[in-house]
């Protein structure tokens, strides 16, 4: 299993509008992506503005398809003035995975 951690933080007074975009993604996902098998947004506890995404796919053609996706570039188009630096991604193999 594949998956991509993404960290994020928006600039003061844009986390909601962050939020949202984030959100219009895991829509995009929910309806079209049958190959990615999870998409998960985390907004930190502590420091509201950062948000952590974690996204699981099938094989390197699903994590594809969703990167090229129209969906991913509007999110990057949109949250481009919204971000308070770089956003830090992490693309590694799954090795366990516990659900309930």
């Amino acid at each position: 299993m594949l998956t991509i951690t993404a960290i994020l933080r928006a600039k003061d007074g844009q986390g909601e509008a962050l939020l949202a975009a984030l959100r219009a993604v895991a829509a995009q996902v929910r309806a079209a992506e049958p190959g990615t098998l999870g998409f998960f947004i985390a907004q930190d506890a502590e420091e509201p503005l950062r948000f952590t995404t974690y996204e699981r796919f099938a094989d390197r053609a699903a994590m594809a398809a969703h990167n090229g996706s129209a969906a991913v570039a509007r999110f990057f188009a949109a949250a481009g003035p919204l971000l308070d630096g770089p956003v830090t991604l992490l693309t590694c193999e799954e090795r366990e995975a516990i659900s309930r």
